[in-house]
């Protein structure tokens, strides 16, 4: 399910593919996304359809190396949104913004640009709450990606609405690079401070999550997050005792 590349693989795979006109989905699982999949058959028939599927959670990457068929690092959407857009920057790509609290779209998309000035920022867009239970409100969105015409599109809505999203709307654009970054767009624009990197390399980059959104988070981390993991972990290191 999940594909062993490393994060600069996964970008110059997306380029490659855009110059050939071909393009393609990433989904960056986590403990949360395998959790939900199991529990949502939409989410899980969304997930069938994406092109490549990296690991974004350290326990996942611990969990492949348990299992004995290890992933080379841990490929996180919000890091992916910086490499992605400086090497579209590099060679003068459109990348459309849909998603986050508002006015986060667009100031991720100025901090982005000023890293990577041959960046083209196509459009951003921030849907109220319920758009889309709205076919109208879906089709406006539609079309507005449609004459925004991006190479590639971030979407910030959380799981599962952003993959659900990602799969509604991305044939109207088959050509471009889809993918859901979470709540990247406030890592970006400074709204939210994201842990340091000796803490992701912890694998504790939920608990600073947590300290900083516990109202929201505690659940996810605290109830369904450990008992997850730890049968994640179980039935790795049983696949690779019995193989």
């Amino acid at each position: 399910m999940v594909h062993a590349i490393r994060e600069a693989e996964c970008v110059d795979h997306v380029m490659k593919q855009l110059a050939a006109g071909r393009g393609g989905w990433i989904a960056t699982v986590n403990l949360d996304h395998l959790w939900r999949l199991r529990r949502c058959p939409q989410f899980a028939a969304a997930y069938r359809e994406v092109t490549v599927v990296v690991a974004d959670g350290t326990p996942l990457v611990w969990a492949s190396r348990l299992q004995g068929a290890p992933v080379p690092e841990r490929v996180a959407g919000s890091d992916l949104i910086h490499s992605l857009t400086k090497a579209a920057g590099a060679r003068g790509r459109r990348v459309f913004l849909l998603g986050g609290n508002p006015g986060t779209a667009d100031a991720a998309a100025a901090r982005l640009q000023a890293a990577s000035p041959g960046l083209v920022i196509a459009g951003t867009c921030c849907p109220e709450l319920g758009f889309e239970k709205s076919p109208a409100r879906m089709a406006e969105l539609r079309q507005q990606l449609a004459s925004a015409r991006p190479d590639i599109v971030f979407v910030a809505l959380g799981a599962p609405k952003q993959e659900l999203f990602i799969q509604t709307a991305r044939d109207v654009l088959p050509q471009a690079w889809w993918i859901g970054v979470g709540i990247s767009f406030s890592f970006v624009a400074g709204e939210i401070q994201r842990a340091p990197r000796w803490v992701q390399r912890l694998g504790l980059e939920w608990v600073h999550r947590l300290c900083q959104e516990p109202r929201r988070l505690w659940s996810r981390y605290l109830w369904h997050g450990p008992p997850f993991a730890a049968r994640l972990f179980a039935q790795s290191l049983w696949r690779r005792l019995r193989s």
